[in-house]
């Protein structure tokens, strides 16, 4: 029987083959922490040393999940670019879903379909799929951001496009920030737009985000996160992107979280304070500057420190969320 098998190209299960179904997930992935001082001597040698590609490739140094052959987790990259005054990223687009947030510097400018804002520390930039995009430096200091696209979720489904510019910037709009006056309130909209194909407002500045978290401080914690909040798509309410949700998050002194594990991955980067996670039998003390990414299906809690914290969060829970394969639980 296996020869005729083997001839149509079939198979029946056999007793050592792996097993299909598993009583919970079988991860790779690792969870990791990065720590601020190992990472700046490598971005200051990047900004030195690497020189920007006209081509499309950004200078960017990836957060290589040692357990993965590539990516931070098993669904997206995240990688931190550094880009000197006077350059120029120039323009391109591809399939993939990306995010921009910005950690240091200002005077940076970038262009997405068209619309064109300033970022400035602690923005948030979505670059949609399929949206062209350029960044330019005008500042007069490096500017340093996170990158998160969802490349591995994007290469799993063989869905990979990409095409450059003919020129190294797009042209800007006659009005280059639309989607903000539409949308940026975070409130209001043009009537009747109940759905959009993709997320119509590109920025979701530093202002607007910590002063949405410092208002919701004053409701009772929450037993995981404390001060949790999550960037929206004004339109529908959903995630600001389909495949990749971010939040921005509030760790005050004293706080002791439960501990909980879902499907999904997730990434962390402190922007201010410090405190630690407990993540399985691993434990990481982090403070400013520092990335945290946590595998699915494992338990983590956080702890306050001795200074408030505050983490901006990527996660992939949107598409898990989609598909039907979100599942969570709690300790007691």
């Amino acid at each position: 029987m296996q020869a005729d098998l083997e001839r149509y190209n079939c198979r029946v299960h056999q007793p050592d083959d792996p097993p299909v179904f598993t009583r919970d997930p079988k991860v790779d992935m690792q969870s990791v922490h990065w720590r601020w001082s190992d990472l700046a001597p490598l971005l200051d040698r990047l900004g030195r040393e690497v020189a920007l590609a006209a081509d499309g490739p950004r200078r960017t140094l990836r957060l290589h999940n040692p357990g993965l052959p590539r990516g931070t987790t098993h669904t997206f990259w995240a990688s931190i670019q550094v880009i000197n005054p006077g350059e120029v990223a120039t323009a391109h687009r591809h399939s993939a879903n990306a995010l921009r947030f910005i950690m240091h510097g200002a005077g940076a400018w970038t262009n997405v379909g068209g619309e064109r804002y300033p970022m400035s520390e602690g923005d948030l930039v979505l670059t949609p799929a399929w949206a062209f995009h350029d960044h330019v430096h005008l500042g007069a200091e490096p500017m340093i951001w996170l990158d998160v696209l969802d490349l591995s979720l994007m290469h799993m489904l063989r869905a990979t496009f990409f095409e450059p510019f003919p020129q190294a910037e797009q042209p800007v709009k006659s009005v280059p920030d639309d989607g903000f006056r539409r949308f940026g309130s975070g409130l209001m909209g043009p009537p009747g737009l109940r759905s959009a194909s993709a997320n119509p407002l590109l920025p979701y500045t530093a202002n607007m985000a910590q002063n949405a978290v410092r208002q919701a401080a004053g409701l009772p914690p929450d037993p995981f996160d404390d001060v949790i909040l999550e960037y929206r798509n004004p339109v529908d309410g959903g995630p600001a992107l389909r495949t990749l949700a971010q939040t921005l998050q509030l760790i005050r002194p004293g706080f002791v979280g439960r501990a909980r594990r879902h499907t999904g991955s997730k990434l962390y980067y402190v922007m201010r304070g410090n405190g630690s996670t407990t993540v399985g039998d691993q434990h990481f003390e982090w403070r400013a500057g520092d990335f945290m990414a946590i595998a699915p299906w494992a338990w983590h809690r956080h702890r306050g420190g001795t200074e408030e914290a505050m983490l901006f969060q990527v996660n992939d829970l949107p598409a898990l969320q989609a598909l039907g394969y979100d599942r969570e639980e709690g300790a007691d």
